[in-house]
């Protein structure tokens, strides 16, 4: 595949894989993505998933017709697209692999060996030559792991982002983008929003014209529509407006008013709700829409004087992501001594920005009037 004249596509589609990261399910497979930039000098841009090797090095020498590449450039030293470096340095005893101080010290415990042969350390405003093409570099620490460095083209302005702008699916799913790389990103980079801000700061003063991310597919139009998104979901702001009713349940009740609310809501004209069996649904679509929508309502039973276990595995997912700038609404239930609501805010004191709201519906087993005239009143607040 052609990028550019002088940048071709080597990488591999996985439709193999089942869950990415041990994790996320990923129906539509993955992405790993390599390039080869051709000029006086050529440099092939990171590696591919174990049990690609072959193919990844068939793609590269059909590039190069058999001649060898001058570098490989390793931005990131996740396995999924670093395990086959030490096979591309093997047959290429001359090559040089160009990476961050650090990603070299991963490169030896992940390899068991010293790489000092091929060894280039790069940092933060170094530039490759290659002839034609001139390669800087951008220091990306925790996007979303340490070593991460991004690479520029000046010649093609051409981005190289190692892991931002990713997302699940192999290249040939017929697929939103949005959706896919806001469950990827949320899931694995979430956290790092302030790391993702500093990126896209030195981003913007590069005239970037194209994007070619490791996962999924390049961007080379409409970049303002991405970067902008990745603004939004950095800064922890609120994408669409709604609210999203993530519920469990062990009899059925706490369903019931989960459902009820979502109807009340409906009724008061809100623009999109969302409701989400914890038990049930992914787990990954879940945090994904938390984050989306700028509205949350926890609905859920008390469980060994605790929040019931899948949803405070949600919980945790958002806490550990840095969640905040959020309203958050809370159903309780429990029979004889509900604590839920109490756990709940626990959960969140070391939120920023979160806004609980004034009712918390309290079900004793299940729905009475009370409870009722309280989702009333919830529902009236989510819609403030």
């Amino acid at each position: 595949m052609d990028i550019t004249k002088d940048i071709k596509y080597v990488g591999v589609n996985d439709h193999e894989i089942d869950l990415f990261e041990g994790m996320y399910d990923v129906p539509n497979g993955m992405a790993y993505n390599s390039y080869v930039i051709l000029g006086e000098k050529t440099a092939v841009m990171d590696s591919v998933a174990e049990g690609f090797g072959d193919k990844w090095l068939q793609n590269i020498e059909n590039v190069l017709g058999g001649k060898a590449p001058d570098y490989l450039v390793v931005q990131h030293m996740e396995p999924d697209h670093s395990a086959n470096v030490k096979l591309l340095a093997d047959k290429y005893p001359e090559m040089k692999i160009v990476a961050s101080q650090k990603a070299f010290a991963f490169m030896e415990q992940f390899f068991g060996e010293s790489f000092a042969a091929w060894q280039v350390v790069v940092k933060e405003g170094d530039k490759l030559p290659l002839g034609t093409h001139t390669l800087s570099f951008i220091t990306a620490p925790m996007v979303h792991w340490p070593e991460v460095i991004m690479t520029f083209d000046e010649t093609d302005k051409a981005l190289f982002s190692a892991d931002a702008f990713g997302k699940f699916g192999a290249l040939d799913a017929d697929e939103d983008w949005a959706c896919e790389a806001r469950r990827y990103y949320f899931g694995i980079v979430g956290k790092y929003g302030a790391q993702v801000q500093d990126v896209l700061k030195k981003a913007s003063a590069l005239g970037i014209e194209k994007i070619l991310p490791l996962h999924g597919p390049m961007l080379t139009e409409n970049l303002s529509y991405y970067l902008n998104l990745y603004n939004t979901w950095s800064s922890y702001g609120v994408e669409s407006e709604g609210v999203v009713i993530a519920f469990t349940s062990v009899y059925g009740n706490t369903k019931k008013a989960a459902l009820m609310l979502s109807e009340k809501l409906t009724a008061l004209g809100c623009p999109k709700v969302v409701v989400t069996d914890l038990a049930r649904d992914d787990m990954a679509e879940a945090v994904e829409d938390a984050f989306r929508y700028g509205k949350l309502v926890l609905a859920t039973t008390t469980y060994n004087n605790e929040i019931f276990p899948f949803m405070r595995e949600f919980i945790s997912h958002l806490t550990e992501r840095n969640y905040q700038k959020r309203t958050i609404g809370i159903i309780e239930n429990g029979t004889w001594a509900p604590a839920a609501a109490k756990k709940i805010k626990a959960a969140f004191e070391g939120s920023k920005d979160i806004t609980f709201a004034e009712t918390t519906v309290t079900i004793k087993s299940a729905l009475n009037e009370n409870s009722i005239a309280q989702l009333d009143a919830l529902a009236k607040e989510m819609m403030k």
